[in-house]
């Protein structure tokens, strides 16, 4: 019981550090709510405006129709309409637009005698992806219209066989379903690992460290007074986020209860374990400030958040199996959209408890070594 009060009066200690002054509330809270609604909207790969310049040199019905397919869309915009290609590369050198269409002038002839006619369409090369998306919905929209005007004109045959797409998980394929649920793991990972950093070297800073090394506190319960307090206030903010994934934007939730709060609990753990890695070596405020920055941002680029931890070169995918951030993008998204429950979440909870055990180890024996 005794163990259990100092280490009770530890917490109560470090949660009035961060507690006491409303700035420091504030940025407890604030910044992960404005970010989870900032990356909400701005972490999206779907395409919902693509500029684009018309050079129609057919001036017929049937490009007409076309070009009301792509109007109709609700993803293209005509911001110009030119008579040849050359007034219109000025717009694309400007950025002012992603792509030129050009309707040749006998395509209404073409398409009603069955001759095949081509469509140019130049990509501004410079955004790559945005241009490749764009690229594949006009091939659908055109798609869609060709299958029209094989009704209309009568022209060959139709094709023996089409595909029909299902997609699992996310009927719509929508980006946002993919990348907000993981983007509660990484705004909780930097603002735990933030407030455990700081522990430590703030008592370094201001001189009281000492002072705790000599008071009745073994090295482990110095350890948990200084991690669960981080985790606690890590677990609400997860909560918070939580709900703003799922009624704000509206991201259905499949999974079970336990799953998400087992997955929440064991990484933040292991996120504080990082954390208190940092700090133990740190001897001041800022240093451990920079050491979470440097840690947080490679375990960002090889988390899967933004590519697939399968297309990264065999090294860096092993490198990948130490970040705990890897497997709770993971398992977020299979709790959300595929509805995994705990047993088809282990792969990626037993790692991260590993991490966690691993790191939080570490920095205790670090307590005792650095002082």
């Amino acid at each position: 019981m005794n163990v259990l009060f100092r280490i009770l009066a530890l917490i109560r200690k470090e949660l009035m550090a961060i507690f006491k002054d409303p700035r420091s509330r504030f940025v407890v809270l604030g910044p992960p709510i404005l970010q989870m609604i900032v990356f909400g909207y701005a972490g999206t790969f779907d395409l919902n405006h693509v500029p684009y310049v018309l050079v129609d040199q057919s001036h017929s019905s049937d490009a007409a129709r076309f070009i009301s397919r792509m109007n109709g869309s609700g993803i293209f915009t005509c911001v110009a309409a030119v008579g040849n290609i050359q007034r219109a590369r000025p717009i694309l050198d400007a950025r002012q637009t992603l792509l030129i269409l050009q309707i040749p002038q006998h395509f209404q002839r073409d398409l009603s005698t069955g001759r095949q006619t081509q469509i140019q369409v130049i990509a501004d090369g410079r955004n790559s992806n945005t241009a490749a998306l764009a690229i594949g919905y006009l091939n659908e929209i055109l798609n869609q219209f060709n299958a029209n005007v094989m009704a209309t004109h009568s022209t060959g045959t139709p094709p023996p066989a089409k595909l029909r797409i299902r997609s699992w998980f996310n009927p719509d394929l929508l980006s946002r379903w993919q990348i907000v649920p993981a983007m509660i793991g990484l705004i909780t990972m930097l603002a735990v690992m933030i407030l455990t950093a700081m522990t430590v070297a703030r008592e370094r800073e201001q001189g009281t460290f000492d002072q705790l090394l000599v008071a009745p506190f073994t090295p482990l319960e110095i350890m948990a007074g200084k991690v669960i307090p981080p985790i606690v206030v890590g677990l609400g903010q997860s909560a918070v986020i939580f709900l703003i994934v799922r009624y704000w934007f509206q991201v259905p939730y499949f999974g079970t209860p336990l799953a998400i709060i087992l997955t929440f609990v064991i990484f933040i753990i292991a996120a504080a374990g990082l954390g208190l890695l940092v700090s133990s070596i740190s001897s001041t405020m800022q240093q451990a400030l920079l050491g979470t920055f440097v840690l947080v941002m490679p375990c960002a680029l090889l988390s899967g958040l933004a590519t697939p931890v399968s297309n990264m070169p065999r090294v860096v995918q092993d490198i990948t199996m130490i970040n705990p951030l890897r497997y709770d993008v993971q398992a977020a998204r299979e709790a959300f959209l595929q509805g995994a429950n705990i047993h088809q979440l282990l792969p990626e909870l037993i790692p991260m408890a590993i991490i966690a055990i691993v790191s939080l180890l570490t920095a205790s024996w670090l307590f005792r070594r650095i002082q």
